[in-house]
């Protein structure tokens, strides 16, 4: 059985992974601060979508989306973070395609969005790479 070794030197791959996961934690904190104000353009988007234009439902999203990304921006808390956060982007994923908004722009935007959180997670994560490696 190997072992893994968390004092050795940062690697570049972990630099870039903190890199992506930055830009990750900055959308979703600008994301969720919006949906905390909110603004109009996210109550306007919430009824078209179907959910209504209520100013309580987009803050509570608002506060779940931050919660969620307070916990993917720490370290010891990041794969609870990037779980919770998957399960977020899939309801997105969802809502999505309920209403038919455009595949590429719309739709996979969340998927686009997780890919980023599971890659930085697992750049800057030895343990997370150790776990699932690439072969």
């Amino acid at each position: 059985m190997s072992t893994i070794t968390l004092d050795q030197p940062v690697s570049r791959a972990e630099v870039w992974g903190g890199r992506m996961s930055g830009l990750v934690i900055a959308f979703l904190l600008f994301d969720g601060a919006i949906k905390l104000v909110p603004l109009d353009v996210v109550t306007q988007t919430m009824d078209q979508m179907g959910y209504g234009g209520s100013d309580g439902m987009a803050r509570a999203l608002g506060l779940i989306t931050l919660f969620c990304t307070l916990l993917y921006a720490l370290p010891a808390t990041s794969l609870l973070g990037a779980i919770l956060l998957t399960g977020y982007l899939g309801g997105a994923i969802a809502s999505h395609v309920r209403i038919g908004s455009p595949l590429f722009s719309h739709v996979l935007f969340g998927l686009y969005l997780g890919l980023m959180v599971w890659g930085g997670l697992w750049l800057r994560d030895r343990r997370l790479r150790a776990l699932l490696p690439l072969r």
